[in-house]
């Protein structure tokens, strides 16, 4: 079961993941598989008006109601796209910071979005990984389609990608932080 948002906020806190991810003021990060703006919306509130949040998800509805929420809020450092990650490159070498907030596993090819995550990070960037533990709880999608840590740091090194820390994030993830070599 995929808590919805007021629920995931009780054991998910986005702003001090994304903290903890490095993410400050003046960055660009880009926010990949953002659904309806869960980490995109509190990233563009850190980053402020200096920086920029570009967040995509195949799914337009989410896009949409992103958009909306960006709107109310205010939000003008926000670019929000529809877009497949296996075919999305928004920039290249733009970002201080690529994230995927609990979606990698969901990818039908995350290899090749782990490469084009790679285009979009500049040489000093990193690439961040919050996904869910590979362990039986009552949230979550179904334990077969998780990453272990050992797994989804095998996979981002396996495109090119040193792996710097693994730590874990809130009660149900891990955070893995990568660099370009």
């Amino acid at each position: 079961m995929i808590p919805d948002e007021s629920e995931r906020r009780k054991w998910q806190n986005p702003q001090s993941t994304l903290l903890d991810a490095g993410l400050r003021s003046s960055l660009t990060l880009v926010d990949i598989g953002c659904g309806d703006g869960f980490f995109a919306l509190p990233a563009a509130r850190i980053v402020g008006e200096t920086g920029k949040v570009y967040a995509f998800d195949e799914n337009p509805d989410a896009i949409d109601r992103l958009k909306r929420k960006a709107t109310i809020e205010d939000i003008k450092n926000l670019e929000a796209k529809t877009g497949k990650a296996e075919d999305t490159v928004l920039c290249e070498e733009c970002a201080d910071i690529v994230f995927f907030g609990i979606v990698l596993h969901d990818f039908r090819d995350p290899a090749k979005v782990l490469e084009n995550g790679k285009r979009m990070l500049k040489a000093t960037g990193r690439l961040v990984d919050v996904d869910w533990k590979k362990t039986s709880m009552e949230v979550g999608p179904p334990l077969q389609i998780r990453f272990s840590e050992e797994e989804a740091a095998r996979l981002i090194e396996s495109v090119g990608f040193k792996v710097q820390a693994v730590t874990e994030s809130a009660p149900y993830h891990y955070m893995i932080v990568a660099t370009k070599p």
